[in-house]
């Protein structure tokens, strides 16, 4: 019986969340192939992190807890993941597909010579013993599927919220196993000086809801100073804030907005969703004045829930939206924002 591995991606001694959803999806394939699901953990507080894992479905955890692996480096994280691969050959390797997830386990594909698939939506092994996925192509217009042949260690990086984390088992515990690290300090030229924070940064990428708007909420009733060209940036901006902002508040969501939008200067970049912005996957994403131009649903149309709101009732976006309202954003957003606030009690 093969294990399945998947890599629990931490920082400063804690797991990140995104894991848990690795976890689920490896649950799927060592559920059907027969194996171990093995958290692997790298790094600071990394015995207790494996015990965490344990109550999202690992099994087992393979830890190294090496000065290092404090920080986030390639050269030693990918050298000791490889090391455990030719040591133990499993079944898969996974990780949901982050900067980090995806260079960590592309590098250490290679270093196999293994197979690798990325940004992966959905999995499954068939009877054969081959597993069989699916991933996003042509910038998310078609879904390709692939089918990986039994042999062999197969990496695959996970696309965003495409899989549910397992059931919180309090008290469940792993058993773990401590490896040593593949390079000591003197064999690794990357240096981690410091870490710096961003302030203000959106995290649109982990967001469950995302109320987005695109360049049409420029064409907002209120009057405005200066020339035509302020007046609709003036009014867009006052859009994002008294329109967008409050209906993200009561639903706890992030706010995204379009390439158009962002380029206007309605919003910063940070807010930007489609091909050149964020990708996400959300469980509710309502766009608001966004046409849906190719380039925006390459970057959500993994939402599993999409409300549209536009004046044009021939925009792309109804396409692909499950509800739609074809209307004005500024009559239609706050009407449902004060429904919604009856109906959940703020």
């Amino acid at each position: 019986m093969s294990a399945v591995y998947v890599w629990i991606e931490t920082f400063d001694g804690a797991a990140l969340p995104t894991s848990w959803e690795a976890l689920g999806a490896g649950a799927l394939l060592a559920e059907k192939s027969g194996g171990q699901l093995t958290a692997l953990v790298f790094g600071e507080n990394a015995e207790a992190i494996a015990q965490e894992a344990a109550q999202y479905g690992a099994t087992a955890a393979i830890v190294c807890d090496d000065a290092t692996l404090k920080g986030f480096r390639l050269e030693p994280y990918a050298a000791l993941l490889t090391k455990l691969v030719q040591e133990n050959k499993p079944r898969a390797v996974l990780a949901v597909a982050t900067t980090r997830g995806r260079e960590l386990l592309a590098a250490s594909a290679a270093d196999t010579d293994s197979g690798m698939l990325s940004d992966v939506s959905s999995l499954e092994i068939q009877a054969d013993g081959s597993v069989q996925a699916s991933r996003p192509a042509y910038a998310g217009k078609v879904l390709s599927d692939v089918s990986v042949d039994a042999a062999g260690t197969q990496f695959m990086s996970l696309r965003g919220r495409a899989f549910r984390p397992n059931e919180a088992k309090s008290g469940a515990q792993a058993a773990v196993t401590k490896a040593a690290p593949a390079l000591s300090e003197d064999q690794i030229a990357t240096k981690i000086e410091r870490f710096e924070a961003e302030v203000g940064t959106v995290n649109l990428t982990d967001a469950a809801i995302i109320v987005s708007a695109g360049r049409g909420i420029a064409n907002n009733p209120k009057d405005a100073p200066g020339d035509a060209g302020d007046a609709a940036v003036w009014k867009a901006k006052d859009g994002f804030e008294s329109v967008i902002q409050p209906l993200a508040d009561v639903l706890g969501a992030a706010v995204g907005a379009s390439r158009a939008a962002v380029d206007a200067g309605y919003i910063p970049y940070a807010h930007q969703v489609g091909q050149t912005g964020k990708t996400v996957s959300p469980d509710l994403y309502i766009a608001c004045a966004i046409s849906g131009a190719i380039q925006h649903q390459a970057g959500m149309r993994t939402s599993k829930v999409i409300v549209a709101i536009n004046k044009d009732k021939d925009a792309p976006i109804f396409k692909m939206a499950r509800y739609g309202l074809v209307g004005d954003l500024y009559q239609i957003v706050p009407a449902l924002t004060a429904e919604l606030k009856k109906r959940l009690g703020k």
